[in-house]
Order: C-alpha cells, then sequence, then structure tokens
C-alpha cells in the first residue's frame, strides 16, 4: 500500500520517549516490562455504541486505558449511527499469530461479527456469517484446536435459551449450526475496573511491544486530530506576530509533466431535493399520484398518493385507484368524482409554482372519463387568493386513458401559484401524469432541466459529470438498487422509487436526461451503478449491506450493466442503441467511464460481485474505464481492501471519497505525493471541508481552493475531482455544506461554489514545479500557500493560482523566465474575504506581467493569474 503518512508527523511519533504510567498506589515508574496484560472490552454502560477498546496491565490489579475512550474497531454492521453496535467482543490469538475478533450485533439477528488483524491497529474485512433462523447470537466465543476454529453463542429468541456453535478454518465457510451443552463452551471473559466501572471483557498475555505499538498508534492520531483541527479562529494567536510576508516563486520550465485535464467535474445525487423539485424542471408534485409511506419508512402519515392534492367542493371527492392504470410501473391514479361543477383539484407545486410573466409552459394530461360523457377541463394557475395568472381548457372524449395538451401563459412573475384543475361536469373522471414544464428549459429540451440552475452547473465548465448519486446508485437495500432501465422511455412507463434520503424520485429525470445534460455541457458522462451490493448502510432488507444480489441472479444484472453501454454507444441496430435513438439521439453519446459500486464494505461478498461486473465490462467493451471503489474514507479497512482489491484485479482506477475538517486539507497537501504512479489512476469522487455548523464560506473555500493546488500538482495520478454534494432545496436539505443552494425562483452559488468555477474554467494539461521561498520559514506558515501552474495546450496559456490561508497578506514576486510569457498584461481573478463570510464573489481584472513580476496576495485569498504565452 501507498505510505501517505506526512513526515513531520513520522518525526513527531518517533522522537516519543516512551514512559509507562505512574501507578496511583506508589508513584513509581517502571521500566519497560517484558510483558504485560491486555483486556479488550467495550464500555457495556454505553450499550454496545462505542468500538473495541484496551486497557493494560503488569499484575492484572492496576489498569491503564489505551487512550481516553479510544476505539481501535468499529462495528460496520446495520444501518447508520446508533443500530452500528458492538456487544460483548471477544478477542483471541491465534496460533498463527493472527488476532480475531467476534462480537454480538444485536438482540434480533442470528449473525454474529468477525474481523483479523496483525497488530491489532490494522484489521482487515469484516464479516457477517448468518447461522441462526429466526433466532439471535448473543456472547459468541471462540475456541481453537488443530486450526479449527469453534464459535459457540447463545440463543434467546423464542424462548430458547439454548447454546449453540459452528466450526470453521478460515472464517469464510462455516460447518451447520449445531446445538452444545454448557460443558462444551468455556467463556474466558473476566470483569475488569476501568477507571472505577467494572467492564467485561477478555485477558490476553502479550509483549510489551504489543501494548506500546497501539499507545503510539492512539497518539498518532491524537496528534493528526490536534492538526486537522486548526480553524482561522485561532489564528490570532497562531500568528499574532506575523507580519505582511514576502515570497520567492520560481517556476521550473525545464521541469514538466503532463497531468489530467478532466481534474475538475461535478457530482449530482439526488439529495437534498436536488432532482424532483430541483433540476428537473417538472412544477408539478407527486405528478403520477406513486407517492407512498414507504418512501418515508412510514413517518409521515401525509406522505401518501394523495400528497400535494386537495380537491374544493363538499359535495366533490377524489381518491386515488389503482384498478386499470395507465401502466404496470404507474399503478395509481385519482378518480374524481363531481357534484359541485366550478371547483378545483389543485396541486401546490413543490413549495408553490414559480412563475414568470410573459412565459409560456406546457401542460397535459392522462384523462379517461369513466361515465363514458365528454368532459370539459379548465386548466389554470392561480394565486393564494384565486388570483387568475393562466388560464385554459381541454376537452376529453375518450373512455380509455388519453393524453392531453395545452399551452399556459403567465401574466405574472410570482414564486407560489398553484396548479387548478376544474370540471366543468358532474360525474366521475380519472386523471393521471398530470405535468406543466415551463418551455424554457436548458438548452430548450423536452422534459427538460430547470434553465437557471443547469446553467450555474454547466458554467463550471465541468469535464465530466457522476451520476445518478453514490449512496442513491446502490440503494438502501437490494429492493431499492437504482436499475437504470426504469429511467428510460415514455415518462407513464418509467418506474418511480423511494429515494433512501427520505423522499421520492419520480424517474422523470432518467439516465437518457443524465446523457443529454452531460453532452449539453460538454461533459463526459460518468454513471455509477451498484456494485450487486446495496448501501453499506442499508436499514431496509437486512441490517447495512449484508448479503448481495443472489448469485442466481447476478449474470441478469451484469447483462443490465452491459446493456447500459450499449444504451449510451451502441449502433441504432442494437436492441439498446435502438432504444436510445427513439428517444431522440440517434448518435452514440460517447460513453468512457463507468463507475461500479460507491462507498462499499469490501468484503467477501462484494469481491466476488464486483469481480463478475468488472470481468465482463472487461471482456465485452475494453475501451471503458472502469472505476472501482475504495470506501467512504482516506483510510481504514475499506479503504485498504478496495486497494489490494484494486491491485489483483489491475483496475484502472478508483473512486476515493473524503469529507474532512479545513485542518485536514491544510495539513494533507502531500497526501497523493507518494502515491505509486504505476498502480491504479485515482479518481476523487466526493470531497468538502468542512467547519463546525457546516457553512460553506471562504475558509471551507479556500482550503479546498488550496488542496486542489496539491490535486493539480499529482494530476499524474489524480484523473478526476468532483467536490460534493452539489445542490441543496433551501428547507429540504438532508446534507451541509452544497456548492449550490436555491428555492424556486433564485439559485445560490456559494463561495465553494466559485472556486470550483475558478478552476474549471481554468483547466491545464501541463504542470511546471515551482520553487517558494517565504520570509517566514515556519511549517504553520508554508502550508498555508498554495502554488500551482499549468498551462493549458489548446490556448497556450499559463495559468497560476495563488491561494494564501494567512491572516496577513503576502508580497509575491514570480518568475516565469523561460515559459514564452509574451503578453505585458494579464487577467487576474481574485476570490477573497473574512474567513467567515459566505457572500463573496471573485473579481476580475488586468494587472502588468512579464517574465518576472509581483503580485501581492491577500490576507485569506484565492488568486488566479492567466497568462498569453507565444505558441
Amino acid at each position: 500500500m501507498k505510505n501517505k503518512m506526512k513526515l513531520s508527523i513520522v518525526a513527531f511519533i518517533m522522537s516519543f520517549v516512551m514512559v509507562l504510567p505512574t501507578f496511583a498506589n506508589n508513584n513509581i515508574k517502571l521500566a519497560h516490562p517484558g510483558s504485560v496484560y491486555l483486556f479488550a472490552y467495550t464500555p457495556e454502560n454505553l450499550s454496545g455504541r462505542t468500538g473495541l477498546q484496551f486497557a493494560w496491565s503488569v499484575d492484572r490489579k492496576n489498569w491503564y486505558s489505551v487512550g481516553q475512550n479510544y476505539n481501535f474497531l468499529y462495528s460496520d454492521y446495520g444501518r447508520w449511527g446508533s443500530q452500528k453496535k458492538m456487544i460483548a467482543p471477544y478477542l483471541f490469538k491465534a496460533v498463527d499469530g493472527m488476532w480475531h475478533c467476534v462480537w454480538s450485533l444485536n438482540d434480533k439477528d442470528g449473525t454474529f461479527a468477525h474481523a483479523a488483524s496483525k497488530d491489532l491497529i490494522s484489521w482487515g474485512r469484516q464479516s457477517y456469517p448468518v447461522v441462526m433462523k429466526d433466532n439471535n447470537c448473543l456472547k459468541p466465543i471462540v475456541s481453537q484446536n488443530n486450526g479449527i476454529f469453534a464459535i459457540s453463542w447463545k440463543s434467546s429468541a423464542n424462548a430458547t435459551n439454548g447454546l449453540f456453535a459452528v466450526t470453521t478454518t478460515d472464517f469464510v465457510k462455516y460447518a451447520a449450526t449445531k446445538t452444545i451443552q454448557e460443558s462444551e463452551r468455556v467463556d474466558l471473559r473476566e470483569a475488569v475496573a476501568i477507571a472505577g466501572i467494572v467492564q467485561n471483557g477478555t485477558v490476553n498475555k502479550v509483549s510489551w511491544d504489543v501494548v506500546n505499538d497501539l499507545i503510539k498508534a492512539e497518539q498518532l492520531v491524537a496528534y493528526k486530530n490536534q492538526l486537522n483541527g486548526e480553524t482561522s479562529k485561532t489564528d490570532a494567536s497562531r500568528f499574532a506576530s506575523l507580519k505582511t510576508l514576502n515570497a520567492t516563486i520560481t517556476v521550473e520550465a525545464s521541469q514538466s509533466k503532463k497531468i489530467s485535464n478532466m481534474l475538475t467535474g461535478v457530482f449530482f445525487e439526488d439529495i437534498n431535493y436536488a432532482a424532483d423539485g430541483g433540476l428537473y424542471a417538472e412544477l408539478i408534485q407527486n405528478r403520477d399520484f406513486e407517492y407512498a409511506l414507504s418512501d418515508k419508512e412510514g413517518h409521515d402519515k401525509s406522505w401518501n398518493s394523495s400528497k400535494s392534492w386537495t380537491i374544493e367542493g363538499t359535495q366533490n371527492t377524489f381518491n386515488i385507484d389503482s384498478i386499470s392504470p395507465i401502466h404496470e410501473n404507474n399503478k395509481h391514479y385519482a378518480v374524481l368524482k363531481i357534484a359541485e361543477v366550478g371547483k378545483g383539484f389543485i396541486n401546490e407545486g413543490f413549495d408553490g409554482i414559480a412563475l414568470k410573466a410573459g412565459e409560456k409552459y406546457d401542460f397535459s394530461v392522462f384523462v379517461s372519463n369513466l361515465a363514458g360523457a365528454n368532459t370539459k377541463l379548465l386548466v389554470r394557475l392561480v394565486g393564494e387568493n384565486g388570483e387568475k395568472y393562466a388560464e385554459t381548457t381541454i376537452n376529453s372524449n375518450s373512455v380509455n386513458w388519453k393524453k392531453y395538451n395545452a399551452v399556459l401563459v403567465s401574466n405574472k412573475t410570482i414564486a407560489d401559484a398553484k396548479l387548478e384543475i376544474v370540471p366543468q361536469n358532474i360525474g366521475s373522471i380519472a386523471l393521471d401524469m398530470i405535468s406543466l414544464f415551463p418551455q424554457k428549459t436548458f438548452k430548450g429540451r423536452k422534459n427538460g432541466l430547470r434553465a437557471d440552475l443547469a446553467q450555474t452547473i454547466a458554467d463550471i465548465q465541468p469535464k465530466f459529470m457522476r451520476f445518478p448519486g453514490g449512496c442513491v446508485a446502490h440503494g438502501d437495500g437490494l429492493g431499492n438498487i437504482y436499475h437504470w432501465k426504469n429511467t428510460i422511455g415514455p415518462l407513464e412507463s418509467r418506474k418511480p422509487q423511494r429515494n433512501l434520503w427520505g423522499y421520492h424520485q419520480s424517474m422523470g429525470l432518467g439516465y437518457f436526461e443524465y446523457f443529454q445534460f452531460c453532452e449539453d455541457m460538454g461533459a463526459a458522462p460518468l454513471p455509477v451503478v451498484a456494485a450487486g451490493v446495496p448501501c453499506q448502510n442499508s436499514g431496509t432488507g437486512g441490517a447495512g449491506q449484508q448479503g448481495g444480489i443472489p448469485m442466481s441472479e447476478m449474470d441478469e444484472y451484469v447483462q443490465d450493466v452491459l446493456d447500459l453501454i450499449e444504451y449510451a454507444n451502441g449502433d441504432v441496430n442494437t436492441k439498446w442503441g435502438k432504444k436510445r435513438a427513439e428517444a431522440g439521439h440517434p448518435k452514440p453519446f460517447n460513453l468512457k467511464y463507468v463507475g461500479v459500486g460507491n462507498e462499499d464494505l469490501i468484503t467477501d461478498i462484494f469481491e466476488e460481485r464486483f469481480t463478475m461486473i468488472f470481468n465482463a465490462v472487461k471482456a465485452k467493451y475494453p475501451e471503458i474505464t472502469v472505476i472501482g471503489t475504495v470506501g467512504p474514507f482516506y483510510e481504514g479497512t475499506d479503504y485498504n481492501e478496495g486497494w489490494a482489491l484494486a491491485d489483483k484485479l489491475n483496475i484502472p482506477m478508483v473512486d476515493e471519497h473524503y469529507y474532512e475538517s479545513v485542518g485536514w486539507f491544510i495539513n494533507n497537501q502531500d497526501f497523493y505525493d507518494k502515491y505509486d504512479r504505476s498502480k491504479s489512476k485515482v479518481y476523487l469522487g466526493e470531497y468538502a471541508a468542512f467547519l463546525q455548523g457546516r457553512p460553506n464560506n471562504i475558509e471551507t473555500a479556500l482550503a479546498e481552493a488550496l488542496y486542489l493546488t496539491s490535486i493539480e500538482r499529482n494530476g499524474d495520478v489524480v484523473s478526476m475531482a468532483s467536490i460534493a454534494p452539489m445542490l441543496a432545496k433551501e428547507g429540504h436539505t438532508q446534507w451541509n455544506p452544497d456548492i449550490i443552494y436555491f428555492n424556486n425562483s433564485e439559485v445560490k452559488p456559494t463561495v465553494g461554489y466559485q472556486v470550483q468555477k475558478m478552476y474549471g474554467n481554468n483547466a491545464g494539461d501541463v504542470y511546471f514545479s515551482n520553487d517558494i521561498s517565504i520570509s517566514d520559514t515556519s511549517e504553520s506558515v508554508r502550508k498555508r500557500i498554495g502554488v500551482s501552474v499549468v498551462r493549458d495546450s489548446k490556448s497556450n496559456d499559463l495559468i497560476v493560482k495563488l491561494v494564501n490561508m494567512l491572516p496577513v497578506s503576502v508580497n509575491t514576486q514570480l518568475n516565469l523566465k523561460n515559459l514564452g510569457v509574451v503578453a505585458s498584461n494579464a487577467s487576474r481573478t481574485l476570490l477573497t474575504g473574512a474567513p467567515d463570510s459566505k457572500t463573496a464573489l471573485p473579481k476580475t481584472d488586468t494587472i502588468a506581467v512579464n517574465e518576472e513580476f509581483s503580485s501581492e496576495l491577500p490576507a485569506y485569498s484565492f488568486s488566479l493569474i492567466r497568462i498569453k504565452t507565444k505558441k
């Protein structure tokens, strides 16, 4: 694996002189003992909501915790938060020297957890073998004999209170579960007082070096956390004596390298109402009457097929029926029984319907005249007090489902209109797929995107777009995995589903629309498909990423992935290429990348299914770059196991994710410096800097800008990067910070968005090494100044990016000799402000330049200078 530990941190740790804690009863410092006792436990008073902790003792009487409530291993089983429990861990050492830990997960499921480690610090894959049906698995223990491990446990469900066991040689394959007697089970857990609280766990005798390594590992984490906790709030004291600095930056013309020109892209996930009610321009909420209680897991009783719809008139009613739907994928529709003419059937839209004066809106509806007589419908857009903004009529003349279209022209600009359908005849009618679209969508596309929001994304000039999401792609449980085939074709035939972020996906924004949006922006499409497993935090159909698509169904799923590539790139004579052409796009979408998996647990179950998909794509479409996954963090088990799998399969690119503190981005600018260039390339698919309270401000934006200078420096191993999340509707956010906030009438790009736009509009494909000399040589100063110099080969422009995260200005002298500078003036874009500013905007001016020139970097600023050079 790659060693990315900072030299400064290594030096810090190597400088430790380990002095054992002082015993409370004698105040004598001990010399290093040859061996000690190691106690492994989880605090029982916290109900399993922590991880594996350690304490050590020389005499089994006086115990010392390794760190303060420090966890060396967490359980990954279960949903986000409190479901992830480690209960009654049992730690033992096998005869081959490998440490193994088993533990209970809850009092319901018939499975235990297992993980193994060579050093108790780095742990391998977790597994959760299902060993009981309709019963639980409590307090597992392990014994070993001649290479065979026997795992036994208690079960209390169904009033059994029995003892059971399985055997294994590798913790992968297990013998059948059998009943055992109490005499066959010896639980070696002990009760030990830690800080005055009695805990239960296992005691193993180990060499002092084992404990010393644990202590150093915990101290290393504590030191890194201290560094990563740095924010601008302490800059006044950290840099109390710091004055304006001078810096000389020498760019080495002879030291250049090719880098990716796709380092700035965007990641679209349907979170925070990013799709329906957001980017997707449909103005009617619940147009298909397919909202369901299950969308919100039953927590909101008003969230059902009638959501957002009301009917006026004391004698009028409407109900939801499913006897004779338009399509089997769109089962529900509204049945109106009209006894009082002139009263409306009203939709409130998504927090209202935003209209613009003079603009046209396409209305459509499927109608079935249940009584057989012709029906006239008055369709209008109205205000809270009945003001009319637009009106038209539709005459329905069919008993069978028939689609009708009309155009409404608004006479007013307003943010909170409503749609009103007013039947003009007594009787019963059925309505479905009631739709209202602005004609002015992005690029004028039918079933298109909200123009201002899409344009804001396009203005970044992203080189690619990842879609339809991360967690959304692999879903909440197997039944919620996102299937691309459900999202194409006529809208009434698309299959909506629950969004795991707690709302509804109409699938009106489907794969065709995603591909079309990418093409309209000039961005490469990067679809993500599930790797045959659901989200590791699933709460539906199992606890977490348990199991996967049954192997008997995996061939069909693999074919779905292959069909996706054919849909994007296939000739019109192919089955799926023909469907693309029928949708209005006979030319291929030129798909080059497919992401497989997202932040998954790298388990044996995952590896088996991912490998099937990877090999199938590689065999049929070798030109496609498959992007693997290495978990949700920049370190840890999934990261290590994901990279090991990438090495094993020779995966061309892997997707790394990390959401970290501002201090982390400041202190880890060398993260990719030591990556092995001969191995997989990196797609940094999700990243963002955060502060307490999750604001998007100058400080977080500059931390990202600073880090991106290092991404450009490592653009020969990092191929693509996309910040996340991208979109968030005000009042409907599940995650902060985001880079673009919006409501029905306004788009509100953040300071972080401005950084992405500055990088996206100023990409290069050649990187030049540089040397920087600063009048203050302290590490805390140096790491807060970022420099990147690249060339755009198309224009031959030289692009200089300078980031200053210090509270003082920096006078820079730039040396660009032998780089072909011919212009005497250059464009400079400057983004600066107080660290907590959320409204700062970049300003562009012209500055004088030459082969050598000076430029001031204001405190807390990002400067971008674009210089013409000779071709």
